[in-house]
């Protein structure tokens, strides 16, 4: 007896050892994909060394193997599985054949969220997708903007923001209300703090800076009103285009005229809307016009499209999803219209014969910008107070994990290819 139980565990100790991975698959059979990034994210804070396989299991990811990180993936409900230098083997064949890619994944990235200090009417969907998959990132405004800490950052989010300093043209239907008051008090107070006359001139130098962070590295991603706003105030620098009721002095009469669309980031040729009273900032938005094309959340949804893996890397990673086909969702902007898109700027998704994109990616120097619109995947229509959406309800939601390829995309690094 007593040598068979030798013989037994002679037998079960190189099992034991056998686990040189863990994979973390990110198809159908993943329990939740909105924890799995999370893991990821805790595994390269701890120097773990990890890759991630691009379009092998909708983009799965390989860890070193620890008890450390299986009993994390225990803990959060992330689904694994533990494999040998053989089966690993198998994988990087396949691989080297197939549309797939193996990127290296270097550090954690330093996360911050352009976020004004003040009790918002709404959620961010992006930090509701930090906070879910349990990643640290801090709070930044105009403030820290202005005095230079984004260079403590390697990736950067802003959601709700009007750049143009018009408080998201709330002004026709909540400027009686508290929220939008105390809006309005908050942001007058930093420009008067920083020295600014008006707080679209401190804007218009919040979106400058942030421009100049991307331009010498730094990564971008921003949703909703973010995008649009961003833009129009840098093609607007020197030209007033606030209508008098929101700043106290009128619109200048050649604004049109005057904008330029060479400092912008991925929209050219639209034109500001100059009417107070009127829910709209421009024309990059595609509402209300997509309402004739999308007259229900049914018809509402866009492809992801499939990019070369070996050849097109990065945005590869950035639609990295268990589906092409992602549920459409309204926002302060619910989409980019296509024919204002500069020529430079990827799509990577949109739907079908309408004048319009929903993901979009480009460079700027040596950063990156990518743009999400609309503001909830998981709620078609989130409106002024309705809670926030519990992401538990919805652990393997599309539209999230295209948020969390981004939060990961600053960790990667192109692996080079043995010739």
């Amino acid at each position: 007896m007593h040598k068979f139980l030798v013989t037994v565990l002679i037998c079960l100790f190189p099992l034991t050892l056998s686990a040189a991975s863990l994979l973390i698959p990110m198809d159908d059979v993943q329990t939740d994909h909105l924890k799995a990034y999370g893991v990821v994210y805790s595994a390269l804070e701890k120097d773990y060394k990890a890759e991630w396989l691009l379009n092998y299991r909708a983009g799965s990811f390989l860890i070193d193997y620890s008890s450390e990180m299986a009993d994390l993936c225990l803990i959060r409900g992330v689904s694994y599985e533990q494999l040998t230098q053989g089966q690993i083997a198998d994988i990087y064949r396949r691989i080297e054949v197939e549309n797939m890619e193996r990127v290296e994944l270097e550090k954690a990235p330093s996360i911050a969220v352009y976020s004004p200090p003040s009790a918002q009417p709404w959620d961010d969907a992006v930090t509701l997708a930090l906070a879910y998959a349990e990643i640290e990132y801090d709070v930044v405004w105009d403030e820290e903007v202005l005095s230079g800490d984004l260079e403590e950052y390697d990736w950067l989010h802003s959601h709700h923001e009007d750049y143009t300093g018009q408080y998201g043209k709330f002004y026709a239907s909540f400027r009686n209300t508290l929220w939008y008051q105390a809006d309005v008090r908050t942001n007058e107070n930093m420009a008067l703090k920083l020295g600014y006359n008006k707080v679209s001139e401190m804007k218009r130098d919040v979106a400058k800076t942030i421009y100049d962070y991307i331009r010498r590295g730094g990564f971008f991603f921003s949703m909703c009103s973010a995008p649009e706003t961003i833009d129009i105030a840098l093609a607007a620098d020197g030209v007033d285009i606030v209508p008098q009721e929101l700043d106290g002095d009128p619109v200048d009469p050649g604004a049109l005229g005057k904008l330029d669309f060479s400092r912008t980031l991925a929209f050219e040729n639209f034109e500001p809307c100059f009417q107070p009273m009127l829910y709209r900032r421009s024309n990059i938005d595609t509402y209300p016009d997509r309402l004739m094309r999308f007259p229900s959340p049914q018809y509402d949804y866009f492809y992801l499209f499939e990019f070369s893996a070996k050849l097109d890397p990065v945005p590869t990673m950035l639609v990295q999803c268990h589906t092409n086909t992602v549920d459409g969702f309204m926002g302060q902007v619910t989409g980019f219209r296509k024919s204002l898109l500069k020529k430079h700027v990827t799509i990577l998704g949109e739907p079908d014969n309408f004048d319009e994109v929903r993901y979009i990616h480009g460079n700027l120097g040596r950063g990156t910008f990518t743009f999400l619109s609309g503001h909830d995947p998981e709620d078609y229509q989130h409106m002024v107070h309705d809670p926030p959406t519990d992401l538990s309800l919805h652990k393997n939601s599309p539209g999230y994990r295209l948020i969390l390829n981004n939060i990961l995309f600053p960790a990667a690094k192109k692996k080079e290819r043995k010739t």
